[in-house]
């Protein structure tokens, strides 16, 4: 099939590189041409595990391309997705204006039927908008075409995001088009032959869905750190307590893990959007309201630690941090944790030497020479000269580190541990102590 994809961030790239690599014709379209040349020379703008192999293969093999011409994009595909961002606006309700120019473009270009999917993550009435910006564009043309609006929310997990699209759980699909829903069968047809993960709904239930799911989640990662919390003043430990909940298979084990706050792309915008769509239609989403004010409490935790531990006093102190992405095997540090802890910090007259396997060049352009901050090669020389440890992200090369290293590079031999990575006996007999999150041994109260 013939495809187009406008957008070339995280989710346009994955999914443009996925659908080619299944045989279909992909072109992906992005305004911005330093982006697309880099592409053309096969450099991928983010990091993503598998991305770039896929990439390149498929561009060599002539079933991916990238272009700048939006007329040539609308001439290419029958289907065209939408995945251009929505950032929050500053009400926290998600930003349209990305994905209503698309729907524009393609009204302005098209000159037969199309099928415009809505891959970006949208709030319920985007549908609408979109079909209503196409049709705009047709009736300013004096054209009458078919077309169909499809709602196709992606569930791409940072990390994991060609697995989660080439072995989906599930392939959410809101239109009220047969033609429509047909071809998008067609489209993913070589991610379906196992068995039928395709649930077909109206819609706009498609764009609560995704909203939902990722609501869900960040509600499992909130409370787990409210238990947490609690643990650390009633001397209980959450690792017991999150194996003991974790065991019931109506909780399960996962997004049951403690640690200082969840970042990233899509959790804090979309919490925020679904709480924003509420209030637009006079609701009040006590929980979600909730979710999100714990969450940016949990990113304070941390800095208060290493705060209570010098009795207020950090000026002139030297933190060693591991971790800058908000999560593992992405450089994304959107909304991430190590965010407001470095700044904090600084604030407070202290300096920090980090470290992250892929993110050291986002954190460079982000804070650039920013005062107070040395981008260090290794974990190891992080540690050179720093007073005390504290980690952020938990990455692999994180989890098995020489402690007997870390005791004697320390001027203070204190790990702060924002996921929990390490059991506190290990850390005792390297004599090094440790405070974590919601660990019952070795913590101080802060109320």
């Amino acid at each position: 099939m013939k495809i187009t994809i406008f957008g070339t961030g995280y989710v346009g790239l994955v999914t443009g590189a996925c659908l080619a690599d299944v045989g279909h014709d992909v072109v992906c379209m992005d305004v911005d041409h330093g982006k697309i040349d880099k592409l053309r020379n096969g450099q991928i703008p983010i990091y993503e595990p598998g991305l770039e192999s896929i990439v390149k293969h498929n561009a060599e093999s002539g079933r991916l391309s990238f272009t700048t011409d939006p007329e040539q994009a609308v001439a290419h595909g029958l289907i065209q997705f939408i995945a251009v961002g929505t950032p929050p606006d500053e009400d926290g309700s998600a930003d349209l204006q990305y994905v209503t120019a698309v729907a524009r473009t393609i009204g302005q270009y098209m000159d037969d039927y199309r099928v415009v999917v809505d891959k970006s993550t949208v709030p319920v009435g985007t549908g609408d908008k979109v079909r209503d910006a196409v049709r705009a564009e047709l009736d300013k043309r004096g054209l009458e075409l078919d077309f169909d609006v499809v709602s196709n929310p992606e569930f791409l997990k940072e990390g994991a995001a060609i697995t989660d699209f080439m072995k989906p759980d599930r392939i959410v699909v809101g239109t009220d088009s047969e033609r429509a829903q047909e071809l998008l069968r067609e489209t993913y047809y070589p991610f379906n032959r196992n068995h039928d993960r395709m649930i077909f709904m109206d819609i706009r239930s498609a764009e609560l869905t995704k909203y939902a799911a990722n609501a869900m989640l960040a509600t499992k990662i909130s409370f787990m750190n409210e238990i947490a919390n609690l643990s650390e003043r009633l001397g209980a430990d959450i690792e017991a307590v999150r194996r003991g909940i974790g065991s019931d298979p109506r909780i399960g084990y996962h997004f049951i893990y403690p640690g200082c706050g969840y970042g990233g792309s899509c959790f804090p915008k979309d919490v925020q959007a679904l709480a924003r769509t509420a209030r637009g239609c006079d609701y009040d989403a006590k929980l979600l309201n909730a979710v999100e004010e714990v969450n940016l409490s949990q990113k304070h935790v941390l800095f208060d630690k290493v705060s209570h531990y010098f009795q207020g006093q950090l000026s002139g102190k030297v933190v060693a941090l591991w971790g800058l992405a908000f999560k593992p095997n992405t450089d994304d540090m959107r909304e991430a944790s190590s965010r407001t802890l470095m700044e904090s910090l600084w604030k407070a007259g202290a300096s920090v030497q980090a470290f992250d396997p892929e993110a050291m060049g986002e954190t460079q352009r982000i804070y650039g020479d920013q005062e107070g901050l040395t981008l260090c090669g290794t974990k190891e020389q992080a540690l050179k000269g720093a007073d005390v440890l504290v980690i952020c992200t938990e990455w692999k090369e994180f989890r098995s580190p020489d402690f007997a290293n870390i005791a004697s590079a320390l001027s203070e031999p204190v790990v702060f541990d924002g996921r929990n990575l390490y059991e506190p006996e290990m850390l005792d007999r390297h004599g090094l102590i440790y405070y974590a999150i919601g660990r019952g041994r070795n913590q101080f109260r802060m109320d």
